[in-house]
């Protein structure tokens, strides 16, 4: 229930760009990947090997317990890469949150009794069926190594929430009924589709990609118009898990993923975007930088002080205060918005 204090924290937080709660803290402790997806840039930083240490984050421990961290999500990077990744959730888990694991699942059933102990959802990559998911990865066997992770984990007593993420481009934008088949074969108790991110910072993406670049992950106006067919025969054959929630995404969204990618092509305006973010959640980068979500710039280092501190210095205000989602032109071309009810917020 939205009190009208609470009504009122929402709007001094809207005026002011003051974080009071901070529900959701992504953090990347890894810097490198151990796949080489044509999507993602993120395995060409694997010679800097940067990672976020226990003495980095001891110091934010308290105030993370202060702005009432509910969820921490260790991204990618590869967590699973990191060389005291239990050290750094034991600590993590004195915050009292609940820890959530974004993997490839390539070492998965190594470490399979150590991320039940710790992680109450772990949600992994799936490009499509082995042939598909193989290629897109750039690795032989990552298919196969990522259902035995799964298998590893679901044999547990207690295993976690599994979930799977596919981000759609060129390469599987055709195999959407075959990744649900996949993720259903898997054991997955949720699947969910993105668009491939192609025009922003983010994934260790320094420089904007080039027009070939592009064009090796976008769609063809051809394709977007192929793709538009796959999602109504999709809709129409999968109705049921979507109306169950097996399917993340509702009809409406899906729709939206080839909304995208025909903006991408000058052919009408980007889907809408829901999303606040940058009020309920914080990304720490594997070099201790602090943004406000995976693709607006940093606003601040954990050097800087108190995590509580950092998300609130006049740059990190100011930016909230300005922010107007529905026009920013990062916004407007965000594939991963979060939106968490106002009550959640102050």
């Amino acid at each position: 229930m939205i009190t009208p204090l609470h009504a009122a924290k929402r709007r001094l937080a809207r005026a002011t760009g003051r974080i009071h709660v901070l529900p959701v803290l992504v953090l990347m402790p890894h810097g490198s990947c151990d796949c080489r997806c044509v999507m993602c840039d993120i395995w060409r930083a694997n010679r800097e090997h940067r990672e976020l240490s226990c003495a980095e984050l001891a110091a934010h421990v308290e105030p993370m317990r202060r702005l009432q961290v509910q969820r921490i999500v260790l991204s990618g990077g590869e967590a699973l890469l990191h060389t005291n990744l239990w050290g750094l959730c034991d600590l993590l888990a004195e915050t009292g949150a609940r820890l959530t694991l974004l993997t490839t699942g390539q070492s998965l059933a190594r470490h399979a009794e150590a991320v039940s102990r710790r992680f109450d959802e772990v949600i992994v990559s799936l490009d499509g069926p082995a042939r598909v998911h193989d290629r897109i990865r750039a690795v032989d066997g990552a298919y196969q190594r990522l259902a035995s992770g799964l298998d590893a984990l679901r044999r547990l007593d207690a295993p976690p929430t599994l979930r799977a993420r596919c981000v759609l481009q060129r390469a599987n934008y055709t195999q959407m009924q075959e990744v649900v088949r996949s993720a259903r074969e898997l054991g997955l108790d949720q699947v969910s589709f993105l668009a491939a991110d192609v025009s922003t910072s983010a994934f260790n993406r320094p420089e904007p990609w080039s027009p070939e670049r592009v064009e090796r992950v976008a769609l063809s106006a051809e394709e977007v118009d192929d793709f538009r067919r796959h999602i109504e025969r999709f809709v129409t054959s999968h109705r049921a898990d979507i109306d169950s929630g097996f399917v993340a995404e509702s009809a409406a969204k899906l729709r939206h993923l080839a909304t995208y990618f025909a903006a991408l092509n000058g052919a009408g305006p980007f889907p809408p975007r829901r999303c606040n973010a940058p009020w309920v959640s914080a990304v720490i980068e594997a070099n201790g930088e602090v943004k406000p979500c995976f693709f607006h710039p940093a606003y601040g280092t954990l050097g800087d002080g108190s995590l509580a501190a950092i998300v609130n210095t006049p740059r990190a205000m100011a930016f909230r205060a300005q922010l107007d989602v529905s026009t920013d032109p990062i916004c407007e071309r965000c594939v991963c918005s979060l939106y968490l009810s106002p009550a959640a917020t102050v």
